[in-house]
């Protein structure tokens, strides 16, 4: 092997495309052509190129959308297939035809006039070319294989093809492989006398007519003569079936494969298939005619089936924990009781979705309640029926959670009731305890209590069982064996138990004594003490229990286990310890120095006796706990508040009655066995609040997200003036990005309402002129106007980054204003044409930052910028924002709806936005025609009811296998007669068929107007004869119309006729009742939805458009809430301008503010200018900020700037430890006091009061390469800069002040190590830590890198070369003795020598023995340059 192997990269090979790369805001393309053909270097034979396309057509073929369409004619799959073959047999026919040199020089022989071509020059790729020295000279043979990677052996044995022929270039010298320098066009190429490469050998075939020169006349004389060359056909193609079959290949398209059973798994990965949702569990669920929501989360518990009295229970389990929640009258229990037990009907027997319910079974949510009216005095019995709704959408998903959970209850209580049947088939024995809570157990919760008491009173019969079984598990009720279990065990088996039933009482009837359940339970003591009755021999059970001490300790502790795991002992400890526990929360060591008051866990640092009810007012507070806790800065601990008087009420339920010494020592004996179990209660207790907390916060800020989320989706488009409610607007957005506006460029988007860019450009010169002062407007803006009297939008929406673009938007408000742009042309109310000022709105950009980047933009717009991109996000989103976010998938759950949504798991979220999805989509309604031609129309389709992403596909598959349109609904089932595929099942059908509507074509016979409402073809007979009844037609009429036209004529002539106005006569409360009263059918609700659809189909129930309010405004463009910025808050700030008397300054989120000479400095007569300059970074309190306009005023006086305004917390005088509180800020004065430091306070975002403990302390959850500012302890003109190099390494600078104005100020001139100098800490921090912080991350990110101690690094390259005896390996890791430094740990072959070479981190490179390189790679091949010197006796230098 050649030394050329050690180095990374040494050949780039230019790609002939041109490269484009884009501007990342505007979009300008920047192109750059490199010249060269092949792939390294190698001419690849022709043959094999047009096998890889044949290969690529067939896989891509197969791989579309992982379907093969079953439409394909039986001809034309005929003519593919000998297409292929003809290809094949042309390439044969070329392989074979290559000539020879043999062959042309006979040629020659017979035919004087051939003329042999001079062989052409091969395509080369332009090669990168090493040292002249390094190509002609020799090296020594101590250096062929050294630091070969396994990697790249096993690439060449890959590569390498079987030949007789040597390739040349293993004969030249190893030499010519060694390293090569990398040159670019600026450092220039070497000369070309200097390139001397090896010409490849690639064989190339040419045809007989290029090989012998033949004109056609004389081919045409050769076929006649020896014939196509196609007799043999029939062979050849055998063989090819034959040599494809050997190698697996299957042609997804041959009815034989087909017939065999080739399936996409055969060809497709499993992870492939998974993502297309291909897989056979897909599969099962688009065939299975269930909703597909029901499915998936049914999926667990598809075992699971309820008995009658199991469903009657789940009726009042799932009531009873939906009572507490409803604001109803008591008086309405039962029928809430009856009401959720038919909606669980509906979900479980009939397999109704949410929206089906709410929207069709509306009637079974509203309880008719009978009220008498006293305002008839001539019928004193008159009533009326005043309707109280008991249930809501809401609670039909609570429900449909409930019934999950339900199952989840029945699996394991099913599962445990089995294990015990098995049991007691192999014992016969009786466990009352375990039959007497099993049944009432309606918890999980309470069924793990069941569970744990099983497994510890029988767990050597579990053994048995689990022995017998042949397996550790049984039925999924196996717990983990512990060594404790095994001491009880034993306990239970020896004479020592005799001793725990000397206690008087067990622990079963203790538990129903607290439980104060049946009659009381006494205890009855022994004729002997404890001591006593314990040292007796026949208690004893040597050598375990050889000493009484023994006996009465393992049994103390037997028959405190048996009390802390009796499931009544629990049931009694969990209800107190619910009920009374208050929360506190301690800071630990670690929170003492990360929380100070600035800090966001400051609020809960030294809270105190928090009731469980005020967590879940506030359930956001609860999880930063939970997360601060997490990250080691708290501890949460639950404690019952009246703990003492819960014990003594125990103490009374344990102890007996008697008086004498002998009771009162088996008392005290037994008070100290409740203290033990109460003791491990009182933890699992704590652990279980807390996790049951945690679950109630998270679904608490989980609903409020959905609620946010179903803010944003109920918003119709924005609606054009003159238009009604639901049409889609023609949109003109425009955004500045982050960009600054007169600076940068804005871009802008033109999109029609069918949602077409048809336009799109930019602005870099964009202002309004000043007439007053003989200004003209820019050209952009003259552009600008014409665009809009060109295409006259209906609404201009504007966005951005950054504060910047605030100022856009009051830009084009004058610009609007001022050349009075007006909107297009409507008809108002008494038939006017008029048009008003055209609007310009402020649009919510959460989806469009999305879209900008994702693959979907980039698919759609390829050619666009993503600012370019950004704007059309904005303008989607005006028309439609409910398919914005249905567009995004996944990745909606990235938009934050709220501020604790980061503590909440993002699968919770999920399920809520999809919820909040389902309700939305199926209240407007999918266009199904439209779904068919529009993606974004087609991405509802997963949120209907009944369908899912899996059914959704089918359908659509099925509708175009059909011909690609629906007429009716009825189609969606499919026709045999008329040879139309069903596309859904008959229950799915009855979930979706109201919410798939179709546009009425009256012209079309086989259209129902009422597909396109949002009637329920179960209820069409309902419409129809509420359509006769207005049009007042009787029997014979109906008959008529129907017999002439079909059934849908009387509605399709109540249309014709305009008259929908009359069913609004018709009386619906008679209609209601009869149906009620003769049919058993609840359909008050029904009628209302008929009348309504009827006169108006799928009219938008959406509210208007939402405007963002000005808070809004502000946090979008600024990313500060009133939480995270507020007046009185010190915050830094760069000075933009100095002036005479003022500072303009600029916050970090785009906050521009003005600070007045007196609030300046408390040195009034200090001019600014002698105190700041321009780009300083400083410290300033907010005055006022003025939230529409995103301004703010600052004051940098010292005095203010020490005194921030501190937050008021609403806390009562028990909720916070104030004496804690007050110690940690004394003992934290005391130990900076200690230090001798002199407090000093720089004016930097990153400057803390920290010692070096407190810096790697601040920075230990902080990214790779944060920085702290802090003091020195060398003295006021030192400083130290603490960075993290990685996780537990820190490296401390000191930086040295030079040029100070005075002791506590900042030196003009900082300098580290006398060998870095630098102006001011931002340089500082940017071109030293920063550079450093880069190199860092470019040496971990190495391939060579090893992430472990370099002991590992040593084991890792001695287990390497023995596996590989003849090879050479190096790696680097890092040294964490020394921070800033890394480990070069290498060794030259097996038997050699591990050695290691520091290397050490500068700005912008790397240093290795005295000498410095840029990057990773000069430095691989620096350092194997430096071996190869040391191998040659050569001293390694500069």
């Amino acid at each position: 092997m050649s030394a050329r192997d050690l180095i990374s990269g040494e050949v780039d090979v230019d790609s002939q495309e041109e490269d484009e790369s884009f501007d990342e805001e505007t979009g300008e393309v920047r192109r750059k052509t490199n010249g060269a053909n092949g792939v390294n270097g190698h001419l690849d034979d022709s043959s094999e190129e047009e096998d890889d396309d044949d290969d690529e057509e067939a896989a891509a073929a197969v791989r579309k959308d992982f379907i093969v369409e079953d439409d394909e004619e039986p001809e034309e799959r005929e003519r593919r297939r000998r297409e292929r073959k003809k290809r094949r047999r042309e390439e044969r026919e070329e392989e074979e035809a290559g000539l020879d040199e043999e062959d042309l020089d006979l040629i020659g022989e017979a035919n004087p006039d051939f003329e042999r071509r001079a062989p052409s020059e091969p395509k080369l790729k332009r090669l990168k070319r090493g040292h002249k020295e390094d190509r002609n000279g020799h090296r020594s043979k101590g250096i062929d294989d050294i630091f070969d990677s396994e990697e790249e052996d096993e690439n060449d044995f890959r590569n390498q093809r079987p030949s007789h022929r040597v390739d040349p270039r293993h004969l030249q010298d190893d030499l010519d492989d060694f390293i090569e320098e990398d040159y670019d066009d600026r450092d220039g190429a070497p000369d070309d006398d200097d390139a001397d490469i090896a010409r490849p050998m690639g064989r190339t075939y040419t045809g007989i007519k290029d090989a012998a020169g033949l004109d056609e006349a004389a081919l045409e004389d050769m076929k006649e003569a020896f014939g196509e060359g196609d007799e043999y056909d029939w062979a050849l193609e055998k063989q090819d079936q034959e040599e494809e079959r050997e190698q697996g290949v299957l042609d997804a398209e041959d009815p034989e494969a087909i017939a065999k059973g080739l399936e996409l798994k055969d060809v497709f990965e499993p992870s492939q298939l998974a993502e297309k949702l291909l897989t056979d569990e897909d599969n099962e669920i688009r065939a299975a005619d269930v909703p597909e929501r029901y499915q998936l989360a049914r999926a667990p518990y598809k075992d699971v089936v309820l008995t009658s009295d199991q469903f009657k229970e789940e009726g009042i389990w799932v009531s009873d924990l939906l009572w507490p929640r409803k604001n109803i009258k008591p008086t309405l229990k039962e029928p809430f009781r009856k009401a959720v037990a038919k909606i669980l009907e509906f979900m479980v027997s009939d397999e109704y979705e949410v929206p089906f319910i709410f929207q069709h079974r509306k009637d079974y949510l509203i309880h008719q309640e009978r009220v008498p009216l006293a305002s008839d005095p001539t019928n004193p019995d008159a009533s009326d029926f005043v309707p109280a709704k008991l249930l809501d959408q809401e609670d039909l998903w609570r429900i449909f959670d409930l019934d999950l959970k339900f199952r989840a209850l029945i699996d394991k209580r099913n599962a445990l009731s089995e294990t015990y049947k098995k049991l007691r088939d192999i014992v016969d024995f009786h466990d009352e305890v375990f039959e007497t809570m099993l049944p009432v157990a309606i918890t999980m919760e309470e069924l793990q209590d069941v569970q744990d008491y099983l497994h510890f009173q029988h767990a050597s019969k579990l053994a048995d069982l689990a022995a017998l079984n042949a397996s550790s598990a049984v039925n999924g009720t196996h717990r983990r064996p512990g060594s404790g279990r095994a001491l009880f065990d034993r306990i239970r088996s020896s004479n020592v138990y005799r001793l725990v039933r000397a206690f008087g009482i067990t622990a079963d009837d203790f538990a129903q004594n607290a439980l104060k359940e049946g009659r009381r339970r006494y205890t009855e003591d022994p004729a002997s003490h404890p001591e006593d009755l314990a040292d007796d021999e026949s208690i004893m059970d040597p050598p375990e229990f050889s000493t009484g001490a023994q006996c009465l300790k393992a049994a103390k502790a037997m028959f405190a286990e048996e009390i802390a795991l009796s499931p009544k002992m629990r049931k009694v400890m969990r209800a107190s310890f619910y009920k009374d526990s208050v929360i506190d929360c301690f800071r630990t060591e670690k929170g003492l120095r990360r929380i100070d008051e600035h800090h966001p866990y400051y609020s809960f640092k030294y809270l105190r006796n928090q009731q469980l009810l005020e967590f879940t007012h506030q359930p956001d507070l609860f999880l930063r706990m939970i997360r601060a806790e997490e990250e080691g800065l708290i501890e949460i601990k639950v404690r019952m508040q009246n703990e003492e008087s819960f014990k003594k009420r125990l103490y009374t339920e344990i102890e007996s009655d008697n008086y004498s010494e002998i009771a009162e020592a088996w008392n005290r004996e037994r008070r100290e066995v409740l203290d033990m179990a109460l003791l491990k209660l009182d933890k699992m207790m704590a652990r279980g609040l807390k996790e049951n907390l945690k679950n109630i916060c998270e679904d608490q800020v989980a609903k409020r997200c959905r609620e946010e989320f179903g803010r944003r989706l109920d918003q119709a488009p924005y609606k054009p003036k003159g238009m009604v409610l639901g049409t889609v607007p023609r949109v003109l957005a425009i955004s500045n990005g982050a960009g600054s506006l007169g600076r940068d460029a804005i871009c802008w988007a033109w999109v029609e309402e069918n949602g077409r860019v048809l336009e799109n450009g930019k602005f870099t010169d964009f202002f309004l002129g000043d007439p007053e002062r003989g200004q003209e407007d820019s050209a952009d803006v003259k552009a600008f106007i014409r665009l809009v009297e060109r295409r006259t939008p209906d609404v201009i929406g504007v966005s951005g980054f950054s504060a910047d673009s605030r100022k856009l938007y009051k830009l084009l408000d004058d610009i609007i204003e001022r050349k009075d742009l007006r909107g297009p042309t409507y008809e108002d109310d008494d038939n006017n044409d008029r048009s008003d000022r055209l609007d310009l709105v402020i649009v919510n950009d959460e989806v469009a930052r999305l879209y900008q980047t994702s693959e979907r933009a980039q698919l759609e717009h390829p050619g666009f910028a993503p600012l370019t991109r950004y704007c059309v996000g904005l303008a989607k989103y005006l028309q439609s924002p409910i398919k914005e976010y249905a567009a995004l998938g996944n990745d909606v759950t990235s938009i934050i709806l709220d501020p604790a949504q980061a503590y909440v798991p993002r699968e919770k979220i999920s399920k809520n936005f999809e919820t909040a999805m389902v309700d939305f989509v199926n209240l407007i309604g999918v266009e199904i025609n439209d779904a068919l031609s529009d993606p974004y129309t087609a991405n509802l389709l997963p949120y209907v009811c009944g369908l899912g992403l899996r059914k959704a596909q089918q359908l659509m598959k099925v509708i175009h296998l059909n011909g690609g349109h629906v007429v009716n609904r009825a189609e969606f089932v499919g026709d045999a007669d008329q040879q139309r595929l069903g596309a859904v099942g008959g229950r799915v059908w009855a979930n979706c068929a109201s919410f798939l509507y179709i546009d009425y074509d009256s012209s079309e016979p086989e259209a129902d107007f009422l597909d396109n409402t949002r009637i329920h073809p179960e209820d069409y007979e309902l419409a129809r004869k509420m359509a006769a009844d207005a049009l007042e037609l009787d029997e014979e009429d109906i008959d008529a119309e129907v017999n002439e036209s079909g059934i849908s004529a009387v509605v399709r002539r109540l249309i014709r006729e305009d008259q929908q106005y009359k069913v609004d006569d018709l009386i619906l409360e008679e209609y209601a009742e009869q149906l009620e009263t003769k049919n058993n059918l609840r359909k008050r609700a029904t009628l209302e939805t008929i009348r309504a659809e009827v006169q108006n189909p799928y009219e938008e129930l959406r509210n208007n458009f939402a405007l963002l309010s000005s808070e809004e405004i502000f946090t979008m463009f600024t990313g500060e809430t009133r939480e995270t910025l507020y007046e009185g808050m010190v915050v830094p700030i760069s000075i933009k301008k100095v002036g005479e008397d003022y500072i303009e300054a600029r916050m970090d989120c785009g906050i521009e503010g003005t600070i007045p000479a007196i609030d300046i400095s408390d040195q009034p007569d200090v001019a600014p200018r002698q105190l700041y300059q321009q780009f300083q970074t400083v410290q300033a309190k907010v005055r006022h900020i003025n939230r529409k306009t995103l301004t703010a005023t600052f004051v940098m006086r010292e005095n203010e700037v020490r005194n921030p305004v501190k937050h008021n917390y609403d806390r009562g005088p028990r909720d916070w430890d104030e004496d804690l509180e007050r110690a940690d800020k004394e003992s934290m004065k005391e130990k900076n006091d200690v230090s001798g430091r002199t407090q000093r306070v720089v004016k930097h975002p990153l400057f803390k009061p920290f010692n070096s403990a407190q810096a790697q302390e601040f920075l230990g959850s902080q990214a790779r390469g944060d920085v702290v500012i802090r003091p020195s302890s060398k003295g006021i003109d030192h400083l130290a800069v603490t960075w993290k190099v990685s996780d537990n390494i820190y490296q401390h600078i000191d930086v040295l002040e030079l040029d100070k104005s005075n002791q506590f100020s900042s030196g003009s001139t900082l300098t580290i190590g006398g060998k870095f100098k630098y102006s001011d800490l931002d340089e500082l921090i940017v071109n030293y830590v920063k550079a450093m912080a880069k190199k860092v991350d470019e040496m971990m990110l190495h391939e060579k890198y090893q992430n472990g101690t370099k002991a590992e690094t040593e084991r890792w390259l001695s287990t390497y070369t023995e596996a590989n005896p003849k090879r050479s390996v190096y790696a680097f890791c890092i040294d964490p003795k020394h921070p800033g430094y890394f480990f070069l740990c290498f060794k030259a072959g097996q038997h050699a020598q591990l050695q290691s070479w520091p290397v050490k981190v500068v700005p912008q490179a790397f240093e290795l023995q005295r000498n410095m390189y840029p990057d990773m790679r000069a430095l691989c091949n620096g350092f194997k340059l430096l071996f190869t010197n040391m191998q040659n006796g050569k001293r390694p230098g500069r």
